[in-house]
């Protein structure tokens, strides 16, 4: 959290976090998402995270993104991708 709040001490348009949950307990990785949606939503400020916990993410996002091998999907295929992936990871 101290993290995101020096982050956000210049007022930025774009926050970027890379993997926030890291490390964290379940009910705290809850919290920072919740801040990080509060955020994005009272200040009107867009919000980049790059995350690998994709269950907690998914809650909070509008728009989701899958990079394989390093390479950004295809649209077309994107969401179909992104949910086997999910199901995946959560099974």
């Amino acid at each position: 959290m101290l993290a995101i709040a020096r982050g956000l001490m210049t007022d930025p348009k774009v926050l970027l976090l890379d993997e926030p949950s890291l490390g964290l307990a379940p009910k705290i990785v809850k919290e920072v998402f919740a801040k990080v949606k509060e955020i994005n939503l009272r200040r009107k400020t867009a919000i980049m995270v790059v995350e690998h916990n994709l269950k907690s993410l998914l809650e909070i996002t509008s728009r989701a993104y899958v990079l394989d091998k390093a390479g950004s999907m295809p649209k077309a295929t994107l969401r179909i991708s992104f949910r086997e992936a999910f199901l995946r990871r959560c099974s």
